[in-house]
């Protein structure tokens, strides 16, 4: 009866091991839970970028006035005619 016991106490704790420490634990468990948090949260702010730069593309392709916007405040472009003055602070 006593070997059984012992046997038995042996396979507890050896379960109890695999459960706690081994490859597959609950400790690597909450840390890939906490890995797939914070790779969601990444996520959701890169589709918000993305919707950003898709709504530009799509005024850009879409309309003449953005065009020239964006060329004018990041190319510094100037219309035939236009005189241009820069001001330093």
């Amino acid at each position: 009866m006593r070997i059984i016991i012992v046997c038995l106490v042996l396979a507890l704790i050896g379960l109890q091991y695999k459960l706690w420490l081994s490859d597959g634990s609950l400790i690597q468990w909450v840390h890939l839970e906490k890995k797939l948090t914070a790779q969601q949260h990444e996520n959701k702010k890169q589709a918000v970028r993305n919707q950003a730069v898709e709504a530009d593309i799509l005024e850009l392709k879409s309309g003449e006035q953005a065009l020239e916007e964006q060329a004018r405040y990041e190319l510094g472009m100037v219309k035939n005619g236009e005189v241009y003055y820069h001001f330093v602070d």
